[in-house]
């Protein structure tokens, strides 16, 4: 089993930074990708941003120049968001691909004021 834990949410003025982490634990074997879903009142769940196990990332194309994603050895993943807007409130999920199964964190809110 596979433990995600975020952190790092929050109250943000339009403009503002945030920076979300992600601890993983538990029986990971090998991670094939980690990355970062959100889910907006009323809207589907989105993925925001994910980087593969080369280092590899993806962005949707609502954050594309504010958002970067990053992830270090322990297997802790972070997402750094800059010039958030109103938009980019959400529930925010750390999610991790181990050996082709998805697991997700219980979730971080973000909340950008205009």
């Amino acid at each position: 089993q596979v433990q995600l834990v975020e952190s790092g949410g929050g109250l943000v003025q339009a403009g503002g930074s945030l920076r979300l982490s992600c601890a993983a634990s538990g029986s990971i074997f090998r991670v094939d990708a980690m990355g970062w879903y959100r889910r907006a009142p009323g809207k589907q769940r989105e993925l925001v941003a994910a980087i593969t196990s080369d280092g590899s990332t993806n962005y949707a194309d609502s954050v594309k120049g504010r958002f970067t994603i990053s992830r270090d050895s322990a297997k802790r993943v972070y997402l750094q968001m800059n010039s958030l807007k109103p938009e980019d409130t959400a529930v925010y999920y750390c999610w991790l691909v181990n050996l082709g199964y998805d697991y997700w964190g219980q979730g971080t809110q973000v909340t950008v004021s205009s």
